[in-house]
C-alpha cells in the first residue's frame, strides 16, 4: 500500500481507514489531497487498484474547520473512492476506530434521539443498516449503564497474565505456565502489595468501586488457595458494599473444577466467564487448546451448581479449520446452555500470535460473513440483545466483537471499560489504568507488561498509583 498526502498531514486518519477497508498488503496506490480556498476546503481522494482508479471529492466551509471535521471529510473522501473498487459495501462504512459506538453513545447522552443517532451513522459515516441497529442497541445499553453511576465511581481490573498453554490466535501478554508454576507465587505477592496500597489510596480519595473484573490471561490458572488469597485481599482492601458486579474469568475449562468454582463464588464473585471459543474438538486442537467440548459443558454445569447465575461464554468466528457448519454447531451448543452472556468475536490476526505468520486453514471472508450473520440472527431470535461491541485491526471481514445478553444481564464492566465513561483502575502486570479527568480528557497509566518486570518494578508501580490518585 502506497499513500501520498498533499496539503495536509493527517496520515493516521487516512491510513487507518484504508487498512480497515483493504487487507494490509493490498497493492494499491492512494492520494489524499486538501486545498484551502477563500470559501471552501476541498478534499480529494484517488485510489488505484488493479489498473482501475476511483476518485471522490468532499468539501468543508473554511470558517467551520476543526480537526475533527477536517479528518471526517478526509475519511469520507477515501471511503467514497474505495467503495467504487470494493466488491461489497463495508459494514462500518467510513468508521475506522475500534469503538464505533462512542459516536452514538455521545449523541444520545447529549440529548439526541435514536432516530437522529441512526441518521448520523447513515448520512455521515455510511454505515450499513444492520450495523446501525447494532450500534444503537449497544449505545442504549451504555446509556442505561451510565445511569447507574454516581460521581466518583470507578471500576477495578485485576490482571493475572498466566495461561496453562498459549492459544495460536492469542497475542495477549501472558506467560505460559504448563507445569512450571514457580513464577505464580512471587507474582501474587507483588500483586497483593499493589492491592493493599491501592485500597488505602482509594479509601482516602472517597471513590467507590462499582464493578470488579479479574481477567488475564487465565486467572483460574491460579490454584484454589491462591485465588482465595487474592480475593480475600481484595475484600480486605476495598469497600465492596456498593459493588454491582464482580467477574472472574475462568476461560479455560481445564483450569476449573467444582472446588475452585465454589471458592470463587463464596468469595464474592457473582459473574463467571467460561470461554469455549468453539465447541468443535478438531478446531480446539488446531487452536492449541488441549481440552474437549465436553469439558466446557462440564465446567458450565459446575459453575451453575456453585451458585453462578450470570455466566459469559465466548465464541470466535474465523478460527483455523472451522467451517460455517461447525461454527453454527458451536453457537447452537452454547446457546442451548442459556448463559446470561454470549460474546461473539471475529478472529483478529495479530502480530504477537502464532497464527499471524502461519494462517493455515482459515475460513474465507465470505465464510466468516456467514458465521457472523448466523450469530446475529440466531441470538436475536433467542431473545439476546447486543449490549457492547468493539473492533480490532486485521479482523476477518472487518467485522466486530459483540457482547450479547439476555434478560438485561449486561456486563457493566465491559461497557464501562469499552466506552470509557468512568475511571478504570488496573492492578497487575499488563494493566492499563484509564483516568477520566474532570475536563473530559482520558489519561492512561501503564503497568509493566510482563510478570517478571512487574515483580521487579513493583515499587515503581506503587509510586505510579500515588501519582494517579493525585489526579483523581
Amino acid at each position: 500500500m502506497k499513500l501520498t498526502l498533499s496539503g495536509h498531514d493527517d496520515r493516521y486518519a487516512v491510513e487507518q481507514l484504508l487498512l480497515s477497508l483493504f487487507p494490509e498488503n493490498t497493492p494499491l496506490e492512494a492520494v489524499s489531497s486538501l486545498h484551502r480556498g477563500p470559501v471552501w476546503i476541498t478534499v480529494r481522494a484517488s485510489i488505484t487498484l488493479d489498473g482501475k482508479t476511483a476518485q471522490a471529492i468532499r468539501r468543508l466551509k473554511t470558517g467551520e474547520e476543526t480537526v475533527r471535521l477536517r479528518r471526517r471529510v478526509l475519511q469520507q473522501s477515501i471511503y467514497l473512492a474505495a467503495v467504487q473498487l470494493l466488491p461489497t459495501q463495508p459494514a462500518w462504512g467510513a468508521l475506522a476506530g475500534v469503538r464505533p459506538t462512542k459516536i452514538t453513545t455521545k449523541h444520545l447522552l447529549e440529548g439526541g434521539t435514536p432516530k437522529s443517532a441512526e441518521a448520523l451513522l447513515k448520512d455521515v459515516y455510511f454505515v450499513t443498516p444492520q450495523r446501525r441497529k447494532l450500534a444503537l442497541d449497544c449505545s442504549e445499553s451504555t446509556v442505561k449503564a451510565a445511569g447507574l453511576l454516581e460521581p466518583g465511581d470507578i471500576s477495578l481490573y485485576v490482571g493475572i497474565p498466566f495461561c496453562p498453554t498459549r492459544c495460536t490466535y492469542c497475542s495477549f501478554v501472558s506467560r505460559t505456565v504448563g507445569k512450571k508454576t514457580e513464577l505464580l507465587e512471587p507474582y501474587l505477592n507483588a500483586l497483593l502489595k499493589e492491592i493493599e496500597v491501592t485500597g488505602t489510596l482509594l479509601e482516602k480519595s472517597g471513590h467507590r468501586v462499582r464493578t470488579i473484573y479479574i481477567g488475564g490471561g487465565t486467572p483460574s490458572t491460579l490454584s484454589t488457595g491462591q485465588l482465595e488469597r487474592l480475593m480475600d485481599a481484595i475484600a480486605a482492601a476495598f469497600d465492596l458494599s456498593h459493588c454491582l458486579e464482580y467477574t472472574v474469568e475462568g476461560g479455560r475449562p481445564d483450569t476449573l473444577d467444582e472446588e475452585k468454582l465454589r471458592a470463587i463464588h463464596n468469595h464474592g464473585a457473582n459473574r463467571m466467564s467460561i470461554n469455549p471459543q468453539t465447541m468443535e474438538d478438531a478446531v480446539l486442537h488446531a487452536c492449541g487448546r488441549p481440552h474437549k467440548a465436553a469439558d466446557i459443558v462440564r465446567a458450565y454445569h459446575q459453575a451453575e451448581a456453585a451458585g453462578f447465575e450470570a455466566i459469559n461464554m465466548d465464541l470466535i468466528a474465523g478460527l483455523p479449520q472451522d467451517t460455517v457448519a461447525g461454527f453454527r454447531r458451536s453457537l447452537d451448543a452454547v446457546a442451548a446452555l442459556r448463559p446470561s452472556n454470549i460474546t461473539v468475536h471475529t478472529l483478529a490476526l495479530k502480530k504477537g500470535a502464532d497464527l499471524f505468520e502461519k494462517r493455515q486453514s482459515l475460513p474465507t471472508a465470505q465464510e466468516v460473513t456467514q458465521m457472523v450473520h448466523y450469530a446475529n440472527e440466531t441470538l436475536s431470535a433467542l431473545g439476546y440483545k447486543p449490549y457492547y461491541l468493539y473492533r480490532q485491526k486485521y479482523m476477518s471481514g472487518s467485522f466486530e466483537n459483540v457482547g450479547w445478553s439476555r434478560d438485561g444481564l449486561d456486563c457493566l464492566y465491559n461497557i464501562y471499560m469499552m466506552e470509557e465513561i468512568h475511571t478504570i483502575l488496573s492492578l497487575g502486570g499488563g494493566g492499563m489504568n484509564k483516568v477520566n479527568l474532570p475536563d473530559g480528557r482520558l489519561q492512561r497509566f501503564h503497568n509493566p507488561k510482563f510478570p517478571e518486570q512487574y515483580i521487579e518494578l513493583i515499587d515503581r508501580v506503587l509510586e505510579q498509583k500515588k501519582e494517579l490518585f493525585e489526579l483523581l
